[in-house]
């Protein structure tokens, strides 16, 4: 797998990745996805990470401080933070993930996309 990741560097190719974020469980969001969140772009895992907030996990980012102060970590080296629109309504979280700096898609085309590319890679928790 190293080696992958160099020969795609010496050709130029960004290393991108989308994690869907779907659990609404706590520990799942401070131990895999915000703690991984954190490093990977300052450790250089990747050139391009994107984190997919999409159904119980909104109503949890929305609703808990602590996890918003590592939201805000996690923000700051990069990572892009989208959102399942229809989701967010339907919670009604849309206004505090907007405030939070998390942009509102529809969610189920940019997956798709990602999911038909050869340049993304797609892990879901």
């Amino acid at each position: 797998m190293y080696n992958s990741v160099i020969k795609s560097k010496e050709k130029n190719m960004e290393n991108k990745l989308l994690i869907v974020w779907s659990s609404g469980e706590k520990e799942v969001a401070e131990k895999l996805v915000l703690l991984y969140g954190s490093v990977m772009l300052p450790r250089t895992y990747w050139d391009e990470a994107t984190i997919m907030i999409w159904g119980p996990s909104a109503k949890l980012l929305a609703y808990d401080e602590e996890l918003q102060e590592q939201f805000k970590i996690v923000k700051t080296t990069g990572v892009k933070f989208n959102a399942c629109v229809v989701c967010t309504d339907d919670y009604g979280v849309s206004q505090k993930l907007q405030d939070l700096g998390v942009e509102l898609i529809h969610t189920g085309e940019m997956l798709t996309q990602s999911l038909q590319s050869d340049d993304v890679k797609v892990i879901t928790f």
